[in-house]
């Protein structure tokens, strides 16, 4: 079978990596199509993928329009001239949903994002079949397969996934030194508009400075005074830093997420609520979600510090995580059978 892969979010590198080796092992060949966006060329470069690049991300609505129709113009070739029988994307991939549809191809979507409203309008019925989470908060009819997981299990779960110390000894710490991660996204995804994480930065930082050594890493230029906390890590050893994180701090719900899965307790403030970090907060007790305009940083802040009090909470966080484990699915292997037995 031939499979193409478009990816369009750093995330995706993780998200697929373990599918196409996996898939590559059993007989089959894969082309990776990217749309340039962060550190994704990096991430695809770190683990020695061949790629071809369609297009990069843009941010205003006109400019993402135009380079929709590059693009796409680039993937209909593309696929005609490798051939495949599948393409295989994740949230929101309206190029894959569209050629897909314009080729006679079938087209798999893996999505998580309930609130991606314009993705969902632009993808969802020109997909062939939408994988979501169990927990996925949207009905979407027939296209729509659930499975027992997340998609950070693609790429977290033991079976694929050894925390490498090396990482702390690049940034000067020790596996039993406490050090909180505080991440800032850039809201620049359409269905960030209006919405916020973390306001005062700089009280969050004061407070967290009394619990242990605190560790920024940003989408968005920082204010000055908070630059000297901001650190450079390769994105492939980001996992490695949140595994051995005593609490994780962020506006992001995807690394919320591999937190979750990674066994560290993480504050998720973002006034948008997802349904995997929910069952992460109501099944686990991983993630804290904090999603109300009025008291989001007071709400958030008080549980913090709450966390940060209880010195066994790196040990109980791992003690969680098993219990997740066990419920949850390896989420690559449910994708390598899901797309061999489909196109069967």
């Amino acid at each position: 079978m031939r499979i193409l892969f478009n990816i369009c979010h750093p995330g995706q590198v993780h998200l697929f990596k373990n599918l196409i080796w996996n898939l590559e092992k059993r007989g089959h060949e894969c082309k990776i199509t990217v749309v340039d966006k962060e550190v994704t060329l990096d991430l695809l470069d770190a683990y020695g993928f061949e790629y071809d690049v369609l297009g990069v991300a843009k941010s205003s609505l006109f400019t993402k329009a135009t380079e929709l129709i590059k693009i796409e113009y680039k993937l209909y070739n593309m696929t005609n001239y490798f051939k495949a029988d599948v393409l295989v994307g994740g949230v929101g991939n309206a190029y894959s949903a569209h050629v897909g549809q314009l080729t006679g191809k079938t087209s798999i979507v893996f999505d998580d994002t309930e609130h991606a409203k314009l993705a969902h309008l632009i993808t969802d019925p020109f997909a062939t079949i939408i994988c979501t989470p169990s927990c996925f908060k949207k009905d979407l009819g027939k296209k729509q397969i659930r499975y027992n997981g997340y998609h950070e299990l693609a790429y977290l779960h033991p079976d694929y996934f050894k925390p490498n110390p090396e990482v702390l000894r690049e940034l000067g710490l020790n596996e039993s030194e406490t050090y909180i991660i505080l991440r800032f996204v850039s809201w620049n995804a359409d269905h960030d508009i209006g919405q916020h994480g973390i306001r005062n930065k700089m009280e969050f930082v004061k407070k967290l400075k009394k619990y242990g050594r605190v560790l920024i890493t940003s989408e968005v230029e920082l204010e000055p005074e908070l630059e000297q906390y901001k650190i450079k890590v390769s994105p492939e050893k980001l996992h490695d830093l949140l595994y051995y994180a005593t609490l994780y701090i962020g506006e992001g719900a995807t690394t919320a997420s591999e937190c979750a899965v990674l066994g560290t307790h993480a504050i998720y403030v973002n006034t948008l609520r997802l349904g995997y970090t929910d069952e992460e907060e109501e099944k686990y007790d991983l993630v804290y979600n904090y999603s109300d305009p009025e008291s989001i940083d007071g709400d958030a802040l008080d549980k913090t510090i709450e966390l940060l009090k209880n010195p066994n909470l790196w040990q109980e966080g791992k003690t969680k995580r098993e219990k997740l484990l066990v419920d949850k699915i390896n989420v690559t292997k449910f994708m390598v059978d899901f797309i061999e037995q489909y196109n069967q």
